[in-house]
């Protein structure tokens, strides 16, 4: 169903389970979050950081893992992974610039050298199998549509050590009052939203043959966020 109204039409459907698919081309995301880097912080820490506590209480590092965080963002939590992890590898990858030029500024305040920062896409991780201790990946499947999914989610359990975790925060569908305000924007402009919109991830990895052990609702000014432990 579309609703119109004089300014906009709204896409409607009055199934609750309903999941829209991705409406930002691929190749727009790098450079639409180059634009967006100067206030991701901002937005995250409103919006986004109380579910990013909640994951790095989950992923339970231990010092002296390999992990691996795809989306790495201005990197706010590859930042607390250095830190946990100062013995280990870690390594952070995104397609943005603009975004990883802020991770790199940030992490270059820590007096670590033990990690990485480049560019990279989740479609072609440069890993060898099965090299992994923990893949981290934040706020990135809410950007892809369902029908590349699986390349990634396979790319993910391929560099994934066996019993390695994933750590997964996407957008997700409300569960609270409210939670439905940023999907509505969404319907209106979906750029407005760096291109995310809510998903559910359980039931593709496990599919995959990624067992998820934990699935939790984190909402934050209104903001529904999904966190995932899972284990390959």
């Amino acid at each position: 169903m579309k609703l119109s109204f004089a300014c906009c039409s709204i896409e409607y459907c009055s199934n609750k389970s309903h999941i829209l698919d991705a409406k930002v081309p691929q190749d727009e995301i790098g450079e639409l979050y180059d634009g967006k880097a100067w206030f991701y912080d901002v937005w995250a820490y409103l919006t986004e950081s109380n579910a990013r506590k909640r994951a790095l209480e989950l992923a339970e590092i231990q010092d002296g893992q390999s992990i691996l965080e795809v989306a790495v963002g201005t990197g706010l939590m590859f930042n607390e992974i250095v830190k946990r992890n100062s013995h280990g590898q870690n390594v952070g990858i995104d397609i943005s610039e603009g975004m990883l030029s802020r991770a790199e500024t940030r992490l270059s305040k820590q007096n670590s050298e033990n990690y990485s920062l480049s560019i990279g896409s989740a479609f072609d991780l440069k890993m060898e199998d099965a090299s992994v201790d923990m893949l981290v990946n934040n706020y990135m499947f809410d950007l892809v549509p369902f029908n590349q999914m699986d390349k990634i989610i396979g790319e993910f359990k391929r560099v994934l050590k066996h019993d390695g975790k994933l750590i997964l925060i996407n957008m997700t569908k409300s569960e609270s009052f409210g939670g439905s305000l940023y999907e509505n924007v969404y319907r209106l402009s979906p750029r407005i939203l760096g291109g995310c919109r809510g998903v559910q991830m359980t039931d593709l990895l496990t599919r995959h043959g990624i067992k998820v052990e934990v699935r939790e609702y984190v909402q934050q000014m209104f903001f529904p966020s999904e966190v995932i432990l899972a284990v390959n």
